[in-house]
């Protein structure tokens, strides 16, 4: 059973950096073909996808972010990341970090999601 857990703080300044971490157990990040990806809802909206790193380190974003977003990992601590610079309120939302099954934007294992609130 994959278990993903989020973790980063929930407060965050506009125009700073907001960095969460997804530790992964159950399964390894670099099983060969998965994808680990993060998805975002803002208050009162739908789900959006964020971006995801591929099991061979690749990486990908959503275009709407990709000037202010990176993702990594760290195979070490079997662990990836999302960072988003310069946030804005509009960057307020329950983040979740997920597996994806079949193919990207798949989900078929979640994390319970963190609530990041941007605000100064």
């Amino acid at each position: 059973q994959v278990q993903l857990q989020e973790s980063g703080p929930g407060l965050v300044k506009p125009s700073q950096t907001l960095s969460l971490t997804c530790t992964v157990s159950g399964g390894s990040i670099t099983t060969s073909y998965y994808y680990w990806s993060w998805i975002r809802q803002p208050p009162g909206k739908g789900l959006e996808w964020v971006g995801a790193i591929a099991y061979d380190g690749s990486t990908f974003v959503s275009p709407s972010l990709k000037s202010h977003t990176s993702i990594s990992r760290d195979t070490s601590k079997n662990q990836f990341s999302l960072q988003l610079s310069s946030v804005t309120p509009e960057d307020t939302a329950v983040y979740y970090c997920v597996r994806d099954g079949i193919a990207i934007k798949t989900p078929d294992y979640w994390g319970q999601g963190t609530q990041v609130t941007v605000f100064s």
